[in-house]
């Protein structure tokens, strides 16, 4: 009788291990597909799935989605709330721009620079910010975004000032140009959340991961067991980053040019409260809240223009007629109401309805089985 008890068990150990990722590669798979299909969602896209309109929107909810994957890799992860992540971003869109415009190279060529640019620019001011922790850190990179904000707006003749940099088309192959080639821009966005997504999975797998989220709960005592969490932070930080610029590369092709505001503080907040929104230590999350805050942004700009918000009251019009406004009071009510953000409070409910408490040993307990392990095994 115990052994097909057992058995069942494992099977069921087995199934709950790889749900995930069944869910995600069908998910994927979902996502691929749908720009052949002739879906619509009405009041959330602005047409049928396959029409150039709907799939710049999704692609663009994939952009932001991987900018908050990154974001969540350096808040949620190791515990470093940054002010200047949008610099890194903005270094992908205007590094690819620049290259493109100035030395006519091919785009995936051109693609490498930008990213080993940005990467530089991360590994210099990360280890010059890194030198204070908590609200230090975070205004030291906000100095940074500023800073870089200054010099993209104050330089016309690199980066086109106020008017923005437009995109070189001529180094660009032709299936990634014009409205007809939208959905090859949507598979190549698509390509590019998977790719972030596999690497902040590999990240928060990592010995690197455990240690830079050991980090967080307690740097001091992992200083004590002899390990550098300074370096592991760096690393993160860098890697953050580097996904960043990933996707302002997507979102310079996908929008045919990149303007200031892809470099500023404004961008690194908005980021902020997708992964709050989403659930700050979350990865489906920070996807989720990337994905729910940019079709918000987009499609709350068409409700303001209703007949029935125009018809209200002015004290109830003006309000309903700014987009900023009806987002700022839905992140307030998730903050008030859903403080884990929307993973944090399924994951809450799972638990409870489970039964089961929150895991009992942390990533403190971890490294410590980790440095364990190897210990043991340099004795054999």
């Amino acid at each position: 009788m115990s052994r097909p008890n057992a058995s069942t068990g494992s099977q069921n150990a087995a199934l709950k291990r790889f749900l995930p990722l069944i869910i995600g590669v069908v998910l994927v798979v979902v996502m691929a597909i749908l720009p052949l299909l002739n879906l619509s969602l009405p009041g959330i896209l602005p047409g049928p799935t396959y029409t150039p309109g709907s799939l710049a929107l999704l692609s663009l909810c994939m952009v932001f989605a991987a900018l908050a994957l990154s974001y969540n890799l350096l808040l949620g992860s190791a515990g470093m709330l940054s002010f200047g992540h949008a610099l890194y971003f903005g270094a992908g869109a205007y590094g690819l721009g620049i290259v493109l415009r100035s030395f006519e190279l091919p785009l995936w060529q051109g693609v490498f620079v930008a990213l080993v640019g940005g990467m530089v620019i991360a590994l210099v001011t990360g280890a010059v910010a890194m030198r204070v922790n908590g609200i230090p850190f975070a205004m030291v990179t906000l100095a940074f975004a500023q800073a870089g904000s200054v010099l993209v707006r104050r330089n016309q003749s690199i980066t086109g000032g106020e008017e923005g940099l437009g995109l070189n088309t001529d180094p660009v192959p032709d299936w990634l140009v014009g409205v007809i080639n939208t959905r090859n821009l949507y598979w190549l966005a698509l390509i590019v959340l998977v790719v972030v997504y596999l690497v902040v999975l590999w990240v928060d797998t990592s010995r690197l991961g455990h240690l830079a989220a050991a980090a967080r709960e307690n740097e001091l005592r992992v200083q004590v067991l002899g390990l550098r969490p300074a370096r592991a932070k760096l690393v993160v930080f860098v890697i953050a980053a580097l996904c960043a610029s990933l996707a302002g590369v997507t979102y310079l092709l996908l929008q045919s040019g990149t303007q200031p505001s892809a470099v500023g503080a404004d961008l690194t907040i908005t980021v902020l409260v997708m992964v709050v929104l989403g659930g700050v230590g979350f990865r489906w999350g920070a996807i989720v809240g990337g994905v729910l805050y940019t079709i918000l942004d987009q499609r709350l700009t068409v409700l303001a223009r209703a007949e029935g918000i125009q018809a209200l009251p002015d004290f109830l019009r003006i309000p309903l007629s700014e987009p900023l406004f009806l987002l700022g009071v839905l992140f307030i009510l998730v903050v008030m109401f859903l403080p884990g953000g929307i993973a944090g409070t399924v994951d809450g409910w799972r638990r409870r309805r489970r039964g089961s408490p929150a895991a009992a040993a942390g990533s403190l307990g971890a490294l410590e089985d980790s440095e364990n392990a190897d210990a043991e095994v340099g004795a054999r």
